[in-house]
């Protein structure tokens, strides 16, 4: 059996996932900018995370290695894109794409190699499906879209910039959680058997 996940490392994934994603839900500022400053804190958070998570790891390994991997292109992404929170609407969508896809594949492609080996390989397909689906519905957006809209007596703009920071912070809701649900799954396979602690006492 390869390597999983300690139980612990998808709750600390999900914790600035579901904050950010009350953030940009309860905020009426959809601009590329607040896509830039909550984007660079999940990947700085997530990535310092995965680079202690595959330090932890007792071998070296190919589940190491892309989870290490993963983490360090997490924190340039999380620091490039708190280094320039005004870049503007194209800038984010470049940064956010090229993030998902590299580390969405990368997770992707470390659940589907470990299927069978790992207890973790079923959670990587998923966050690792989910991320590049992102970067995927993202480019899907058109950069100049901006349809006006309203509801009862509210009216406003719905514009590329509000739909991809919505989107995010979808995603982020969803993989929260998801991880949530990963991290109790592996906390209660990781703990002991009553039956096996009974087993071990008699034989003792």
């Amino acid at each position: 059996m390869e390597a999983a996940t300690p139980w612990y490392v998808p709750f600390a994934r999900a914790l600035p996932a579901l904050v950010l994603a009350v953030v940009i839900t309860f905020n009426a500022d959809h601009s590329a900018s607040l896509g830039l400053l909550t984007f660079g804190v999940y990947a700085v958070v997530t990535g310092a995370v995965l680079v202690a998570s595959a330090l932890r790891l007792g071998s070296k390994g190919v589940v190491r290695t892309v989870t290490f991997a993963q983490g360090i292109l997490s924190v340039l992404a999380g620091v490039v894109s708190l280094a320039l929170p005004f870049g503007g609407l194209p800038f984010f969508v470049f940064l956010l794409t090229t993030f998902a896809a590299i580390t969405g594949f990368l997770e992707l492609y470390l659940g589907l190699r470990s299927r069978g080996r790992s207890s973790s390989s079923r959670d990587w397909v998923f966050v690792g499906g989910l991320t590049a689906l992102l970067a995927i519905g993202v480019l899907l957006v058109p950069p100049g879209y901006a349809q006006p809209y309203a509801v009862d007596d509210f009216e406003g703009l719905l514009t590329a910039s509000t739909i991809v920071v919505g989107a995010l912070g979808a995603y982020w809701a969803i993989l929260g959680v998801y991880l949530v649900i990963a991290g109790l799954s592996l906390r209660w396979a990781a703990a002991p058997h009553p039956s096996s602690e009974s087993a071990t006492g008699s034989a003792a």
